[in-house]
């Protein structure tokens, strides 16, 4: 009898390593975006080749072990299931609400304790390789770079017992839609987004400045922006409780941010490095760094979090260790990935140019964030 996957259910295998996937969407599909992780085997065979039979894929299947079967929305891979439980394979799952649900599932995870009471907590959209933060004390909660699907931090809230005061958003994404003002409007608090990438916006703000503290609940935690230009023109790091560097998009584990999002690649090669080998080499190497995105399962640590000290990225990533000017501007605007998909659409939503309905929202996400220089 064949059985439905929990996006849930399906990140904790990925983490643990323990998963054998059948991808049935379309080789193209395949090939631009799937499930990965350390240890996890996947094929890709599309549905239409598999309307007649499953024969030819039963060979290619582990024995004894769970097969999960994948596809965009689940009809598909429910179907394809079916044929596999009939053909007499065991312990067959369909990964329920399809690919589209794995973009979208939130798996929050405390990063740690603040000196003065309060704790951070990082919220993984392992699906698509985005990292946003909740930082909490005396009751009071701010939101840095959250994602679309904004019930996870709403029910987290109200689980904790928690007030959402503050919605940050350390730069306007390219690659998903901002949560930021729609629970800015639902939990009447503020919306900080930086000023200067803010000039095309349809909406009020609060300016998210150079030396602004924001205080959050009673034990005056001071989140510190820090500008930090370089991804966008208005990208802004915060600096959390002396402890964590929130570094948005310009600095990730394993690699840089990319500059050509808004088509300044050439103007803003200046900045990112300004930013990178300048600014940041500035800062107390002890700063545990903790970005908005991550490009490889192997980023997340054994405790589940994305995150490592900023000496260690300045010993250790590639993007902080290049001496050359020239070689810097080339490796940041030559041979890069390609964009995210939609990005044009999905900046022109965070900017309330556009409304798309909550289908074509969905739609314009799918896939990897690709906010990297490298992939």
């Amino acid at each position: 009898m064949i059985k439905p996957m929990t996006a849930k259910e399906a990140a904790s295998r990925v983490l643990d390593g323990e998963l054998f996937i059948l991808d049935v969407r379309n080789e193209s599909d395949y090939k631009d975006w799937k499930i990965e992780g350390k240890g996890i085997q996947s094929i890709n065979r599309p549905y239409f080749d598999l309307i007649d039979g499953v024969e030819d894929v039963l060979e290619l299947l582990p024995k004894g072990k769970e097969v999960l079967v994948a596809c965009a929305k689940e009809g598909s891979s429910q179907m394809v299931a079916e044929m596999l439980d009939e053909a007499g394979v065991e312990d067959v799952y369909y990964l329920e609400g399809g690919m589209k649900s794995w973009s979208e599932y939130l798996n929050p995870v405390k990063v740690g304790d603040l000196k003065d009471g309060g704790s951070i907590y990082q919220f993984n959209r392992i699906g698509k390789g985005c990292l946003s933060y909740l930082v909490e004390s005396g009751g009071e909660a701010a939101i840095i770079d959250s994602a679309r699907m904004t019930d996870a931090y709403v029910d987290f809230a109200k689980e904790n017992n928690l007030t959402i005061k503050h919605l940050i958003d350390t730069h306007l994404h390219a690659d998903h839609i901002s949560g930021g003002r729609k629970l800015a409007e639902a939990a009447n608090g503020t919306y900080w987004l930086p000023e200067k990438d803010a000039g095309e916006v349809t909406f009020e703000y609060e300016k998210l400045e150079d030396g602004k503290e924001i205080v959050v609940g009673s034990t005056k935690i001071a989140i510190q922006p820090l500008y930090s230009p370089g991804h966008t023109i208005g990208s802004t790091s915060l600096i959390v409780d002396d402890q964590y560097l929130l570094s948005g998009d310009i600095l990730f584990v394993d690699s840089i941010g990319r500059p050509d999002l808004a088509g300044k690649a050439e103007d803003w090669v200046g900045d990112l490095r300004n930013t990178l080998y300048n600014k940041y080499s500035e800062l107390s190497k002890d700063l545990i760094v903790l970005p908005a995105h991550f490009g490889k399962i192997s980023e997340i640590d054994e405790k589940g979090i994305v995150q490592a000290k900023l000496g260690v990225l300045f010993e250790q990533n590639e993007g902080l260790k290049i001496e050359s000017e020239e070689t810097f501007r080339k490796a940041v605007t030559e041979n890069l990935p390609p964009q995210p998909n939609a990005y044009q659409e999905i900046r022109q939503t965070n900017m309330g140019q556009i409304n798309p309905n909550e289908d074509e929202q969905r739609e314009m996400e799918i896939g990897p964030n690709r906010c990297a220089i490298t992939e």
